[in-house]
């Protein structure tokens, strides 16, 4: 048999926000697609139309626009193995309902929610499968004349796969081997409702990936135990030279105690779970986005890379490009990955910290000009090189850096009480005349003339420097004095210094 060329999928339902446990998902698929020289297909599975929300699908092509995940076809990329959309495709779905019919591989069910119920309450457990489905009204026990008629009539009716019992099914899984079930503890799966004349899930999805020649179905551990009829259903299609080798990937677990991370979790410890800020539509909640937050979309990417793998390296920062040749699905862990979004914010501040100062400055900018309209990028970017290593996101640097660019009004009380001393405005006043004194208020000459001054004048250094901070911060905080200073400008240094002065006496 030719080797095929890799292709694999993603496929979510438009539902809603894109959870962050999908975009880890697209991206595995995305590495293993590069680093086999594959395709990555982008398909929207909405055949359950009760639950579309409007609006999903945009956020969700936008959320990987954002992320830099690129998608080789699919919605909104074309492609020949088209439409891409699940609720376009109802004409290809019904020939392949029709091809199980007729082989008697699946069967005709007309019985109601009503007596479905009452059949739940008969009998413990119960499950429509090879030892209950004759008890039931289908096609199997009606005559076929009575099935002809029911379906004349208009009946609702929906279409179930006839499982066979005592078959040992086997899933070829990439992250744990063969998976063996047995075919007894399957239920004769619901393939196609009459109501809406769309299949569910589980048809449309072997149906889309054999008709658009996936190779590799890498999905969420939650789908494993729909595996075992997947597997059955390429079978009975005679599709099994093409069926999809399985990589069901370990499950996103909470930061905290026991269970899959949930959105409560994130309201819980302040942190997004959604790669963009969503407006839900039906409720007008707004959930907080990875990308609204200030996070770098390259500090989620190596984040979620490293939740259930890792390339086995001390290095701890990689580009899309870079994680690509070092994948291995393989090497995935079959134990739930705990959601540490710490480890994100550190990641974050590694990136701030790795960008060039011209880059963070083009972010803080906005923050800069709300304020101060008229300030330069040549002061905005001085002051990003000084402080962006003292936070963990660019939203986070105003409320440390303001003094920069607005002098302060008032002054912390607790640091005056603590640093202004009683002779600080009298030495204050003579480091004044000191300062006025200097013609290169460079940071080197400063420090030399005015430490001469401090040493010749037998003065405490600390007290000095921290009465100093006082007057051009408002408060003990900011990097070196002489960075300050020689930042402000002589005029705007002595300015200050003497406001100060005044109101703290």
């Amino acid at each position: 048999m030719t080797e095929r060329k890799v292709r694999v999928r993603f496929a979510p339902s438009p539902t809603g926000a894109l959870h962050i446990g999908g975009v880890r998902t697209a991206l595995y698929n995305y590495l293993f697609a590069r680093q086999h020289g594959g395709e990555l297909v982008f398909r929207i599975e909405d055949t359950d139309s009760n639950r579309f929300v409007p609006g999903a699908e945009e956020y969700i092509i936008e959320s990987f626009k954002w992320l830099g995940i690129k998608f080789d076809e699919g919605v909104s990329f074309g492609g020949e193995h088209g439409p891409y959309r699940q609720s376009e495709r109802r004409d290809i779905y019904k020939k392949y309902v029709n091809q199980l019919l007729d082989n008697g591989k699946a069967y005709i069910a007309f019985d109601t929610p009503q007596e479905l119920e009452a059949k739940r309450n008969e009998i413990q457990n119960f499950q429509y499968d090879a030892h209950t489905r004759m008890q039931m009204r289908n096609s199997l026990s009606l005559p076929a004349d009575e099935v002809e008629r029911l379906i004349s009539e208009g009946n609702q009716y929906v279409v179930r796969f006839k499982i066979e019992p005592g078959v040992a099914v086997h899933v070829d899984d990439l992250i744990r081997g063969d998976v063996k079930i047995m075919s007894d503890i399957l239920d004769d799966k619901v393939l196609y409702k009459s109501a809406d004349e769309l299949p569910t899930y589980h048809l449309a999805n072997i149906v889309d990936d054999h008709l658009m020649e996936i190779t590799h179905v890498i999905r969420g551990e939650e789908w494993l135990p729909s595996a075992p009829l997947h597997v059955l259903l390429y079978e009975a299609f005679g599709w099994k030279d093409t069926m999809p080798r399985f990589a069901h990937l370990p499950l996103l677990l909470k930061p905290e105690g026991k269970g899959k991370l949930s959105k409560r979790d994130g309201d819980r410890l302040g942190f997004p779970v959604f790669p963009l800020e969503w407006h839900d539509p039906k409720t007008g909640e707004v959930s907080s986005g990875y990308r609204e937050s200030g996070y770098f979309p390259e500090a989620v990417i190596n984040f979620l890379a490293f939740l259930g793998w890792n390339p086995g390296t001390e290095r701890e920062m990689y580009s899309l490009d870079e994680l690509v040749p070092l994948f291995d699905i393989g090497k995935c862990s079959k134990a739930g990955a705990k959601f540490d979004y710490k480890k994100g914010i550190w990641f974050n501040h590694e990136y701030i910290l790795e960008k060039s100062n011209e880059e963070i400055a083009q972010c803080f900018a906005p923050f800069v000009l709300k304020h101060c309209p008229n300030e330069t990028m040549e002061r905005i970017t001085a002051v990003t090189g000084m402080m962006k290593d003292r936070v963990n996101f660019v939203s986070e640097m105003w409320e440390l850096c303001s003094f920069f660019f607005i002098a302060p009004e008032q002054y912390d009380e607790k640091t005056a009480k603590k640093r202004w001393k009683e002779d600080s405005a009298a030495q204050l006043t003579e480091l004044i005349g000191v300062l006025e004194g200097i013609d290169d208020f460079s940071i080197e000459n400063q420090e030399k003339v005015v430490e001469e001054w401090i040493a010749a004048k037998e003065y405490k250094l600390g007290n000095i420097m921290n009465a100093w901070r006082l007057c051009l911060v408002g408060e003990g905080k900011g990097p070196g004095m002489f960075d300050i200073s020689a930042f402000l400008g002589k005029e705007e240094t002595i300015s200050r210094m003497k406001r100060a002065i005044q109101t703290l006496g």
